[in-house]
């Protein structure tokens, strides 16, 4: 046995070369806390990370330009802010198509009131693009729905957040929200966020209209199991409500008749918690052992130490039944231990044998050098299959960037990536202006643009800009 020692930065230790039945094992006696644990699912680590300033700027990446000058508001939603939406869709991913019109559900509220969250339902005739086409059907749930199921989740919830929703086989509409309780800790509530689901009633009373005739089937879903997936209970149990729990953003997908729910979540006891250990695992670092060392050694000296230890996000997935109850708790699709907290609304959808999973982030979340607070982000990743294996597009996971001063009525967020039919062109669609900034401006549907996928790599279309909140191409409806 040969023995050699070797300085890594500040800390030393042993590798022993170890040589049996003519294959080769490395093997370390450690004086310091390191390990290498993936826990078998994929990370976006720290390396990655360190790479993305190379990438700002490329216009691959960068999210266009959009003229601030031709910027509205969504008519139909006088009075109201409209961030996070999303397409009624067919199983695959598609925008379906519903009576003859598009649907899409977004959260809207208050510019004045930032507890003002509700999903409300937006739709105009397929084709008919222009923002000023678009009409809303208003709010989904009426006040009084949460309390029928007599559900001990739903009757206490405070606000409706980001979700999903579907068109299934019997042309039913089904949404897929985020329930949300106040935050209120001196009355034993915590902000618990539940992934909910409920069938929307839509009905066509004329040719120009669909209107909201109450809901159905209306249940909560998951609200985190503790070994996959932290629960409330587990992030402020302890008196301490500085932690930023999340179990959010439900995306429904099928796969070989199988029903299931993306979404964003913190690691649970089982996949790699939350706490200073964590700030010792190489798997959250990447592949090189050189860098491991000198990034864990600068991370436990820096001023994001602290926050680096909390910051577990992950992308979750459950198998649910055919009545959408829970039928199987997975393993995270990917996790972001030391890097972030949040990585939010989950998409996820399969193209030419691969699966593509994506997600939105914010720089100010964020714990790597060279990440300005400014800096918004949508992360990709492909994989084989739905479950696992997912390794980043772009070999850092950016797909899209940019750097803008949230009081620029252009700046956007919340991107969604929607397959079209027989094309490697999609549709990204975002929100545009931030919440209660301006009188005159409101949180809008943002212009759309083309996002082109080939296997591991994306680039943002040149000159592909679309009217706002357009979510489907046919050759038609490209902003002049």
């Amino acid at each position: 046995m040969n023995k050699f020692v070797k300085k890594a930065t500040a800390l030393t230790f042993t590798t022993a070369l170890l040589v049996s039945g003519g294959t080769q094992a490395f093997a370390q006696e450690k004086d310091s806390k390191d390990f290498n644990e993936s826990y078998g699912i994929s990370h976006i680590t720290r390396e990655d990370m360190s790479k993305l300033p190379v990438q700002h700027g490329n216009e691959k990446f960068e999210v266009p330009k959009f003229d601030e000058k031709s910027i509205k508001n969504i008519p139909s939603a006088k009075g109201l802010d409209v961030w996070d939406t999303w397409p009624l869709q067919n199983a695959d991913g598609t925008v379906a198509e519903y009576k003859g019109y598009e649907i899409v559900f977004g959260l809207a509220g208050n510019p004045k009131d930032s507890n003002d969250t509700f999903v409300y339902m937006f739709y105009k005739k397929k084709g008919d693009n222009s923002i000023e086409n678009w009409k809303n059907a208003g709010k989904v749930f009426k006040p009084n729905d949460k309390y029928a199921p007599n559900d001990p989740i739903l009757d206490k919830q405070s606000e409706e957040w980001s979700g999903s929703a579907t068109l299934t086989t019997e042309g039913d509409v089904r949404l897929f929200y985020t329930s949300r309780q106040k935050m209120e800790p001196e009355a034993g509530q915590f902000g618990k966020q539940t992934l909910t689901t409920a069938k929307i009633n839509v009905s066509q009373p004329d040719s120009d209209q669909l209107k909201i005739d109450g809901v159905e089937d209306f249940k909560t879903i998951f609200d985190g199991d503790g070994k996959y997936y932290q629960t409330v209970e587990q992030a402020f149990g302890n008196g301490d409500y500085s932690d930023n729990h999340t179990l959010r953003d439900p995306h429904y997908i099928e796969d070989n008749g199988r029903k299931y729910l993306v979404f964003e979540a913190n690691t649970g006891t089982e996949v790699g918690y939350q706490g200073e250990e964590s700030l010792y695992n190489k798997a959250y670092y990447g592949n090189s052992e050189a860098y491991f060392q000198a990034e864990k050694t600068k991370l436990l000296q820096s001023d994001k130490k602290d926050l680096a230890e909390m910051a577990n996000g992950v992308l979750g997935i459950i198998e649910i039944n055919d009545d959408y109850s829970v039928k199987r708790v997975m393993k995270p699709l990917i996790a972001s231990n030391t890097v972030t907290d949040e990585i939010e609304r989950a998409n996820v959808f399969k193209k030419n044998g691969k699966w593509y999973l994506f997600t939105s982030s914010r720089g100010s979340k964020m714990t790597t050098d060279g990440v300005d607070a400014k800096d918004i982000y949508m992360f990709g990743y492909v994989s084989n299959s739905l479950s696992e294996g997912y390794k980043p597009l772009n070999d850092t996971g950016m797909v899209l960037h940019h750097r803008l001063d949230p009081k620029d009525i252009t700046w956007n967020y919340a991107h969604f990536v929607i397959p079209q039919k027989n094309s490697d062109n999609f549709v990204v669609t975002s929100y545009m202006t931030n919440r209660g900034y301006f009188e005159d401006h409101q949180s809008t549907f943002a212009p759309s643009f083309q996002l082109n996928i080939k296997g591991s790599k994306t680039s943002v279309v040149k000159d592909s800009i679309l009217e706002q909140g357009q979510v489907t191409v046919d050759g038609e409806g490209k902003k002049k």
